[in-house]
């Protein structure tokens, strides 16, 4: 039992370092690193919404302004990207677009000139009401298997976690690669 061929950095089950968490022995990192669980978590629930925000017309880059903008005040396009994990250029560009489209309007900003506020208009809201309405009831059936209580302390971590580590944009750490 003691061959370390088979032993694992990772605490077997029951032994994790967090109260009732039960632990599976796993074989590789990222199978136990935050960072590439939140990811893949990620990825994977984001695509399936994907391919419904792609049936009623947008874009997932689309899909991701209209909905950062939806309920909320104007923000700079740099907060936008920031928020919709998309390169400023890109969402320029996008905003270009939709701006034509009168999905968003840009507001200059009233103390620096430097800075164009983004927000989603009238019509740009009416356009991606029902998606919103669409990709509730998807987190609703991908949080369901947790129960409420749950999922709303799954939602509050990460805003934490987002609140303790987000940057101004621009601000990333210069040793820090584009992907990670």
């Amino acid at each position: 039992m003691n061959n370390p061929k088979h032993a694992s950095s990772v605490p077997a089950a029951d032994q994790g370092p967090f109260t009732g968490v039960r632990l599976e022995q796993k074989l590789r990192f990222v199978d136990d690193y935050l960072p590439a669980l939140l990811a893949q978590a990620s990825q994977l629930i984001s695509s399936e919404f994907h391919e419904v925000a792609r049936k009623h017309g947008f874009s997932v880059s689309e899909w991701r302004v209209m909905a950062s903008l939806a309920g909320g005040q104007a923000i700079s396009i740099g907060q936008l990207a920031q928020v919709t994990v998309t390169k400023q250029p890109t969402v320029t560009r996008l905003l270009d677009r939709m701006e034509a489209r009168g999905q968003v309007e840009r507001l200059p900003h009233d103390s620096d000139r430097r800075v164009t506020l983004v927000r989603i208009t009238r019509k740009g809201s009416h356009a991606v009401e029902h998606l919103m309405e669409l990709a509730r009831e998807h987190e609703m059936r991908v949080l369901e298997p947790f129960g409420l209580q749950r999922a709303e302390e799954l939602k509050s971590t990460l805003r934490h976690i987002i609140e303790l580590h987000a940057r101004a944009p621009g601000d990333a750490p210069a040793d820090v690669n584009e992907e990670e």
